[in-house]
């Protein structure tokens, strides 16, 4: 770690924080100042200065303490995981909440790929070249459930060509707030960025638009929970099986509220927290406290199976429901 000090001029009295620091630091970005910022790394006069928005003050010194690099290369971390199912080419992986599958910014340690090279160690003869696991699909950070790992470069060959062909029978549980209508059915459009949030993934609602990608949801109701409003005939809540039928960013998080049951505890397409309903009573109270509380998108990768691409034998692994899913599950139950 290195510290670098910058004093601002009276010119530049209520300059951004981030970008006086880009000015004044040559070798800082203004988006790697906005990072740095935000992470806390950065003080004025010994305090804390963590909003990059903040006007800077002449005459003020301001101090940013840089991190060390980062190493390019993911390095193996001894992180334990939960194994459905493992040979010689690949392996199946319950992924927890709050691992990110790759290492990325904000995320550069403890992620899937850091413990796979841990636990793969004198394994992995090489994909494209490089010792690596080979991931051809992903969950988000959030997400929990069933993820498939090659080891090999015939079955990340394999695997890749399962993925593509939609030769992989993938099921998801999602809790939602109120439930689709109809209770079964599919979700036929194409995801694409959102134009008002590049950030966001969105259905592109022009049916002639080739932009995006087409994606595909199967969808069943399994249970429903609590009462909308009172004589309404609504559940204020249910558990949704999804099966995909194509894998796009985010697709089934965009298409359960595209048809108006957004996941609970969805930071990104939820909209509101929580679930809106009606009832009373301590069995009520638990359960509507739990679902606006609720501090990740409520899904869950819940099984995954296809025929081996390299023995050929079927390959089939259920990944239990969470802690967390589990118990806003019994407490919406209740209610």
């Amino acid at each position: 770690m290195s510290t670098l000090t910058a004093t601002p001029s009276p010119e530049d009295q209520g300059t951004r924080l981030d970008r006086f620091l880009s000015e004044a630091l040559p070798e800082l970005s203004r988006s790697r100042a906005k990072t740095l910022i935000k992470e806390g790394a950065v003080s004025v006069n010994g305090r804390l200065a963590d909003d990059p928005k903040a006007g800077v003050i002449p005459g003020e010194t301001y101090t940013l303490d840089m991190p060390a690099p980062v190493p390019a290369t993911p390095e193996p971390e001894n992180i334990p995981l939960d194994i459905l199912f493992e040979d010689e080419h690949l392996l199946l992986v319950n992924k927890p909440s709050g691992m990110a599958v790759h290492p990325a910014p904000g995320s550069w340690q403890g992620t899937l790929v850091n413990a796979l090279l841990y636990h793969c160690a004198g394994q992995l003869p090489g994909i494209g070249g490089v010792e690596r696991p080979g991931i051809v699909h992903r969950i988000d950070k959030g997400t929990t459930g069933v993820l498939a790992v090659a080891k090999t470069e015939s079955a990340h060959a394999g695997l890749s060509n399962l993925f593509k062909d939609h030769d992989i029978d993938r099921t998801y549980l999602a809790v939602t707030r109120g439930a689709p209508r109809p209770l079964v059915g599919t979700v036929d459009t194409r995801i694409g960025r959102s134009t008002a949030d590049r950030k966001k993934m969105a259905v592109i609602r022009d049916e002639d638009s080739e932009e995006g990608r087409h994606a595909v949801t199967h969808y069943k109701a399994k249970e429903r929970f609590g009462e909308l409003d009172k004589g309404a005939g609504l559940p204020a809540a249910a558990l949704i099986e999804c099966r995909l039928e194509t894998g796009r960013t985010h697709q089934i998080r965009v298409h359960l509220a595209h048809i108006g049951a957004p996941l609970i505890g969805d930071p990104t397409y939820g909209r509101n927290r929580g679930i809106k309903a009606y009832g009373s009573g301590d069995a009520f109270l638990k359960a509507t406290t739990l679902a606006r509380s609720f501090n990740r998108q409520a899904l869950h990768a819940a099984s995954l199976g296809f025929l081996h691409p390299v023995t050929g034998e079927d390959v089939f692994a259920e990944a239990p429901l969470p802690p967390d899913l589990n118990e806003l599950l019994t407490a919406l139950r209740a209610m």
